[in-house]
Formats: C-alpha cells, sequence, structure tokens
C-alpha cells in the first residue's frame, strides 16, 4: 500500500524537500516552500495497468483551427501578436503602474465588443470597481450591450462564469489582486499567482477562449511573480514608456505564435491611446534645428525601421571622477564606446561627464547605433553640429572601425521618406540602390572628420 508523507515543494523550481527552510537552496528563493501530500509507493513495472487511453483528435479538426485568430481593432497590437488573438491562448500584459495597460486593455475589450456582438466579453476586475471600469468605457467611446463588467477576487467564480457564459474574449485585471479558495495565502502570494494562472490555462485551453491577464511589474521594472509565469503563458507583452513622454511601446518577450521582434508604437491622449502610424515623426517632431550633440540613427525593430534622434552632452566634471549615464542605452556600451572615442578618434573626455539619451523613451538594444552614439558624443565635445539632413549608422568595433549592419537598404529608406539627403554608412558593406548621397567610412576617426571637420 501508498504510504502518505507530508514533504515541501518550491513554487519556483519544484524542487522538493523532506522539512520547511527559509530558503530553497536549489534556485535561492526565499519563503518559495510549500507543503503538499506525497503518497509513496513501490516501485511497479512500466505496463502498470489502470491508466487511460489517449483519444487524440482528428488532425482535420487541428488544421482548422489555425489562423482563426480574433483581430483586436489595433493594427499596431496585431502586429505585436502575429495577426490578432490565438483562440485557446493566455497572454500575459504587464507594465509599470499608470502607463496604461488597463486602458489599452478596455479598448480592446471594446473593439471585440463591437465587432463580436452575438458573444459576450467579460471584464474581470480585481483593482477597480463596476462604476470606475464602466465610467472609462464611457469615456473611451461608450460601453456596447454586450461587454460585461464584474468586480471580484475570487479565481473559482471567474472560471465558472466563463464556463457559463462561452465569452468571445476575457480580460482579467490583475494577476496579484485574485486568489483560490483551494489555496492559502493572500492574493499576490506565489503559490497564489501560480494556481490561478494555471486555473486561467485549463480555462482557456479547455474553451478555446483568449484570455489576458494584466499583470505588475516590480520596481525595477521586471514582472511581479514567480518567473515560472512566464513559461505557463502562451504570450508575454511588455508596455513600455515614461511619465515624461508621452509615446508607448508594445513589445512582446515571448509568443508562441509570432515573432517576438515587433513593436507597437501608441501615444497616449486625452481620449486613450492613439496608434502612431509613423514613428520616425514622432521621434523627430521636438528637434531643434543645428542642435549641437544630436544626432540621427534608423532603428529596425523586426522588420520595422523608424528614426530617433540621440542626443549627448559633456561638460567638465566638479568631481574628481567623471560621470557616465545614459537613457535608453546600455551604460556598459556607452562607457566602451567613450574609451573608443578617446583612444583611435582623439577626442578627450577623460576629465569631462557624459551623458546620453535616446529621445522619447525609446530604448537601443542594438549595436548598430554605435556610431550614431560616438558621433552625438563627439559633436557635443567639439560643439560642432551635425549636418540637419544626415544620419548615421554602424557598429563600432574596439579597435575603431566601422562594421556592417543588418538590413541596410530597408534603414536608408525610411530616411529618404523622411526627407534626408544624407547617410553615413559602413565602408566595408555593399550599399544598396538609393537616391541618398552616402558617405562609407571605416574607422571612428574617418567618421568623426568626415561629419564634424
Amino acid at each position: 500500500m501508498a504510504k502518505i508523507k507530508q514533504n515541501f515543494r518550491c513554487t519556483e523550481c519544484n524542487a522538493e524537500y523532506p522539512k520547511w527552510s527559509g530558503q530553497c537552496t536549489q534556485c535561492g528563493t526565499w519563503n518559495s516552500l510549500v507543503e503538499f501530500t506525497k503518497q509513496e509507493s513501490h516501485p511497479v513495472s512500466r505496463h502498470a495497468p489502470g491508466g487511460n487511453v489517449i483519444d487524440f483528435k482528428d488532425k482535420s479538426n487541428v488544421a482548422a483551427h489555425d489562423g482563426m485568430r480574433i483581430t483586436t481593432g489595433f493594427a499596431e497590437v496585431d502586429r505585436v501578436l502575429g495577426g490578432g488573438f490565438f483562440p485557446d491562448s493566455l497572454t500575459l500584459f504587464v507594465g509599470n503602474p499608470g502607463i496604461g495597460k488597463s486602458t489599452l486593455a478596455l479598448q480592446i475589450a471594446l473593439q471585440i465588443a463591437h465587432a463580436t456582438t452575438n458573444r459576450p466579453v467579460l471584464i474581470f476586475s480585481g483593482e477597480e470597481s463596476v462604476f470606475q471600469v464602466r465610467k472609462r468605457a464611457e469615456r473611451l467611446g461608450g460601453v456596447p450591450a454586450n461587454l460585461h463588467v464584474a468586480a471580484t477576487f475570487v479565481m473559482e467564480d471567474v472560471i465558472a462564469t466563463i464556463t457559463e457564459h462561452n465569452p468571445a474574449f476575457v480580460i482579467v485585471d490583475s494577476a496579484q489582486t485574485f486568489s483560490s479558495r483551494e489555496i492559502p495565502g493572500a492574493p499576490g502570494s506565489m503559490p497564489q499567482i501560480r494556481t490561478i494562472t494555471e486555473m486561467l490555462m485549463h480555462a482557456s485551453k479547455t474553451s478555446g477562449i483568449p484570455i489576458l491577464l494584466i499583470g505588475q511589474v516590480t520596481k525595477g521594472g521586471e514582472m511581479a511573480g514567480p518567473q515560472l509565469l512566464a513559461h505557463l503563458v502562451d504570450t508575454v507583452l511588455q508596455f513600455e514608456g515614461d511619465d515624461q513622454h508621452d509615446l508607448r511601446i508594445l513589445r512582446s518577450s515571448k509568443n508562441r505564435f509570432g515573432a517576438t521582434s515587433e513593436v507597437g508604437i501608441f501615444a497616449m491622449t486625452e481620449s486613450g491611446l492613439q496608434e502612431v502610424t509613423n514613428p520616425s515623426e514622432a521621434f523627430l517632431s521636438g528637434r531643434l534645428p543645428g542642435a549641437i550633440g544630436s544626432s540621427i540613427y534608423p532603428a529596425l525593430e523586426g522588420q520595422r525601421p523608424f528614426l530617433v534622434e540621440i542626443q549627448a552632452l559633456t561638460a567638465t566634471t566638479p568631481f574628481g571622477l567623471p560621470r557616465r549615464s545614459a537613457s535608453g542605452i546600455s551604460l556598459q556600451r556607452l562607457s566602451l564606446l567613450l574609451a573608443v572615442l578617446e583612444k583611435h578618434a582623439g577626442v578627450k573626455l577623460a576629465s569631462l561627464d557624459v551623458f546620453a539619451n535616446v529621445v522619447g523613451g525609446f530604448r537601443i538594444e542594438e549595436p548598430a547605433a554605435d556610431l550614431a552614439i560616438c558621433l552625438a558624443v563627439a559633436s557635443s565635445r567639439n560643439k560642432a553640429a551635425i549636418p540637419q539632413e544626415l544620419f548615421v549608422l554602424g557598429e563600432v568595433g574596439l579597435s575603431g572601425e566601422v562594421r556592417a549592419v543588418s538590413k541596410l537598404e530597408q534603414r536608408l529608406k525610411e530616411g529618404e521618406k523622411l526627407g534626408f539627403t544624407t547617410a553615413i554608412v559602413p565602408s566595408t558593406q555593399k550599399a544598396p540602390q538609393t537616391k541618398l548621397q552616402l558617405i562609407p567610412v571605416r574607422t571612428v576617426a574617418e567618421a568623426v572628420q568626415k561629419v564634424l571637420g
């Protein structure tokens, strides 16, 4: 007979322990051990009876399910999702407090409700009352008859309601406010978050209903709760931006039904979030003519190019150790480029504070922006403006060489469309056919000399 034994399991890595401990020795997480009952039995043959034969579905039914996406009414959201919400999918939507997650989710729900009048769209709010959600919906364009809002904290009630009404789309706001009656602990605890996510995943897969689960982030900007959530859900959407700018960027860090390299651009307005169809124009709208320390770089997110402004400021430090500050680019990458500038281009920066910023709250990860950053810093140091009609791209190596970049033709076309006439490009890369005047450079020193004299 099986022997019943009380064990403890880590909610992060599933490591098991015979007794409780404050820290999991496998993953290092604190207060993550929960008690569970384990039945120990003697080893049995791999041909042991008692299992049920799984009845595989006909492949034709699975094939008929492909492509039946639910469009959101927002081209920017559909681009990031890969064409819309896939049926029986669970999507986690995270972002900083106040950035507009609930607003965008509500706008998506309104669009789907208007497009799907024969089935309800359900919103379960654990943070706001029904009155608050409906007042926001009225401000965003009215409340359709098939949009229903409920204020609850109990996940069992959510699952029962979904099963009863068979909605077209479901929003749960947010993961940190709901709890299950079957699991001890307060809402927001790791066992509760994991349990409610598993319940929503099972409900989505068995009913074929797409569910959008809104989550919170920590002070460091990372997703709150156990990282296991990212493995449970099908898609993870991240909403980025800050309080100082109206622009918001939607990107996907995980997508089982599409690419993770696409981004969507939105602007926060009094009437909600509006799609930005021309991001380049939005990012360059406030640029001053003849500004010193400013360079234009054609960024590429997925298959989509757009121009962003990189600014740099150098100033004499009042302290013994000069400061280095970066916003929108890696501080480590900036320090590396400053060393290359001083070593190979003769730009003296050892006694200067250096600040670098990507305008509009955009963040650049690709090394193709290296040369634009270097020229912005050199422009500020030499007090010489980069020509207004010129943009820059190229990766910089530790020896001061300028290396090739990916998808050069697409980047050049975006600059040409916005009225630019000249581009600084790597000389080692074959140039495509373009109306732009291309200035090839081999080194950082050559680029500084040609652009700034």
